[in-house]
């Protein structure tokens, strides 16, 4: 008889330079547990050196804490309309410390869209942030709604389950 299989632990981030939301969840197939989730706020007073310092250390750490073997992180959305190029570089680069972390902690790493994300969740890759948070509220049977930005990495880390349990590979792996 062989011994069981251990079930994936995802690690899902939803990138940010205030906030970046983190979520844990293992998922064995049928079933989604979520181990934890929340948002790393570095102090807003911090130079932008000193709070990407802040959200290596802290993924670094939930790393260590809960050992996911795969990182679920969210590719920049960048509309013309909202967006100019320094807060582009601003969430790669938060982007970037959270795939740093995850390669010298060993994981995988798979990047998904967040209509991707919310498609996959919610049924509608336009979805609203209250939508997402509702929905994962009720997938994960959750006492109370997530923060917005944990609800965002609560969505990739149940896209990528998702996905790991189908024949249809989403997430680019990088």
């Amino acid at each position: 008889m062989h011994p069981p299989t251990p079930t994936p632990i995802i690690l899902g981030i939803d990138p940010g330079t205030c906030t970046t939301g983190y979520a844990l969840l293992r998922s064995n197939g049928t079933k989604m547990e979520p181990l934890d989730f929340g948002c790393i706020r570095p102090p807003r007073q911090y130079k932008l050196s000193d709070r990407y310092l802040v959200l290596f250390e802290s993924i670094e750490e939930l790393i260590a804490r809960h050992h996911p073997s795969q990182l679920a992180v969210e590719t920049q959305f960048v509309s013309h309309a909202h967006w100019n190029v320094q807060t582009a570089l601003k969430l790669g680069m938060a982007q970037g410390m959270a795939i740093i972390a995850a390669k010298r902690g060993g994981l995988q790493v798979f990047r998904y869209a967040p209509a991707e994300a919310k498609k996959t969740v919610v049924g509608n890759g336009q979805a609203s942030k209250h939508q997402v948070q509702g929905m994962v509220k009720l997938l994960l049977a959750l006492a109370k709604e997530p923060p917005e930005d944990a609800a965002d990495a609560l969505a990739l880390a149940i896209c990528h389950c998702r996905t790991l349990n189908s024949y249809v590979k989403r997430g680019e792996e990088i």
